[in-house]
């Protein structure tokens, strides 16, 4: 019997529950509500019907992140209340407590945890992490396959969770950096073979949710870029030096926004000389069509589509060269630009690979697209969000920013973007490269903010000395400073090489805290475990 003239119910602020859930709940019910008479309690109704799910992510630049809450979505469908949880924030009671397990995870490195991550990586491999007995679980595992340890740590917790009891309701899907498709089938798979089922009230609701998350959601993507306009390419690095580092600013749509700490996605081309060079060697025609998702000369497939780094031998016919190939990426760049102070603009800050390997010139796909080739072209760009690496929301915040190299980008942007919201927090930099008379990006504007005593700049100039010093010197020579800041409530960011710099970084940010703040080695090494669990200690390095 169907009551049109009641009240519709709400789920109680008492209930447990997030606020985008209780949103979420609440459709739900509006769609019930119409079909049946409820019951007493609305709470008690949805804890019948509705099926837990705990949705773990481990991200470093919020891809994870971003999937993880698009799975919740899916799964608010199939009658499951899925809360999504951040491993730094993941406690043991996280798993053991979880009715449905679902883990979506980047790997980092060579082959190790994200960022936020690494402890609870630590923890659940302790020999005394209680065991997970019968929880269903499945894992979608994000990675590169140019890296040797492909989504390794995917995998790694994909074993653990087996070790310790859990059940493997769906195999693990190990995706590469185009992962879309992969996404949509697992996922699919992982919520039926939790025991998902659709319902009519529960679609209704999600129909509902996505017309207001469309309106919200970025006009342009990976899919459907933005086709820019390059207004300015010049160098950076002067005469004398051993890099070619370039200052890119490129024109946007009004509708575009980003924030410090996003990265821009940079759709780019091959070369047209080594196009020429493939075809040729296999005596193909540059005319004869192809399928590359539609019908196009093979000349454009393999100058849009497909990446020419590794050339099959023994290729009989063109459509079997394209078949074989794998897609191109876009290259994510972290934007060097607040949008406040550059209106309809993204900067970036650029390193154009080239070199030589047995008297044959090499160079990077994207840097020399942006240096050489764009010109007068459309450059097809997105915004990529990265909601882990962002100022804080308070200005009177101290801030800590570490980047050598082109590693100074995210942090130009935060500059900009703080000394135009009128922060009063201290802004510390560390910069570095090899010499100062050639490689000081954005000299005058960084001298600049030192004048007007809104810059603590400490420099590292490797080559301008015998004894070459690197950043991580300069921190451990500022200790006492630094870890005084983080006592007052710093946030500390780190961006660039992840193979050294970063581990270094790491193992000086250790000392400072030991020596300067009067810790043992244990105690330091949970003091910065707590920062990053705080979210006070940030990484934005590749």
């Amino acid at each position: 019997m169907t009551m049109p003239d009641s009240p519709v119910p709400a789920v109680p602020e008492s209930a447990p529950f997030s606020a985008e859930q209780r949103a979420w709940l609440n459709g739900y019910l509006a769609g019930l509500f119409a079909r049946q008479t409820m019951p007493a309690s609305a709470a008690d109704m949805v804890s019948k019907q509705l099926t837990p799910l705990t949705v773990l992510y481990g991200s470093q630049t919020g891809t994870s992140e971003s999937l993880a809450k698009q799975l919740a979505k899916l799964a608010s469908a199939r009658q499951f209340v899925a809360t999504v949880v951040d491993m730094a924030t993941a406690m043991p009671e996280t798993l053991t407590g979880a009715k449905n397990l679902i883990v979506i995870t980047s790997t980092y490195g060579e082959g190790e945890p994200p960022d936020n991550a690494a402890d609870f990586w630590k923890n659940i491999s302790a020999d005394d992490f209680p065991k997970l007995t019968g929880i269903p679980f499945s894992v979608f595992a994000l990675g590169d396959t140019n890296y040797e340890k492909f989504c390794q740590f995917g995998k790694d917790l994909d074993l653990r969770l087996e070790a310790l009891g859990a059940n493997r309701i769906c195999p693990r899907f190990d995706a590469d950096t185009d992962y879309e498709a992969g996404f949509a089938d697992w996922s699919a798979s992982a919520l039926n073979a939790l025991g998902g089922v659709a319902t009519e009230a529960g679609l209704t609701a999600k129909k509902a949710s996505e017309k207001t998350t469309v309106v919200n959601e970025e006009r342009y993507s990976k899919k459907n870029p933005f086709l820019a306009r390059l207004k300015t390419n010049r160098r950076l690095s002067l005469a004398g030096s051993e890099k070619e580092t370039r200052h890119f600013e490129i024109a946007l749509d009004d509708s575009i926004t980003y924030e410090p700490g996003d990265a821009l996605g940079v759709i780019s081309q091959n070369n047209p000389k080594q196009v020429s060079e493939v075809i040729s060697q296999l005596g193909f025609s540059a005319n004869t069509e192809v399928d590359a998702g539609k019908r196009m000369p093979l000349t454009q497939a393999l100058t849009e589509v497909y990446d020419l780094k590794n050339i099959p031998l023994n290729i009989e016919s063109p459509q079997q060269l394209v078949d074989s190939l794998k897609k191109m990426q876009p290259r994510l760049y972290s934007i060097s630009s607040s949008l406040k102070a550059h209106p309809n603009e993204v900067h970036l800050t650029v390193s154009v690979v080239r070199y030589e390997v047995n008297g044959v010139q090499r160079e990077g796909l994207c840097s020399t697209f942006l240096a050489d080739r764009v010109g007068d072209r459309t450059l097809p760009v997105y915004v990529h969000t990265n909601s882990a690496f962002r100022l804080p929301a308070d200005g009177s915040k101290p801030i800590i920013m570490i980047g050598p190299g082109t590693g100074i980008a995210p942090f130009r942007a935060f500059l900009e973007e703080r000394r135009i919201a009128g922060a009063t927090g201290k802004h510390m930099l560390f910069f570095g490269e090899q010499r100062s008379a050639c490689d000081f990006y954005y000299r005058d504007e960084l001298e600049g903010m030192v004048k007007d005593n809104f810059l603590t700049l400490h420099t590292a100039f490797s080559r301008d000395q015998t004894e070459k010093v690197y950043v991580q010197q300069r921190m451990l020579e500022n200790a006492a400073e630094i870890f005084a800041l983080l006592e007052a409530g710093a946030l500390l960011y780190v961006c660039g090489d992840a193979t050294r710099m970063a581990k270094d970084v790491d193992a000086a940010l250790r000392q400072i805290v030991e020596f300067a703040g009067g810790k043992s080695t244990e105690a330091a090494v949970e003091y910065v475990q707590n920062l990053r669990a705080a979210k006070r200690y940030l990484r934005d390095v590749y």
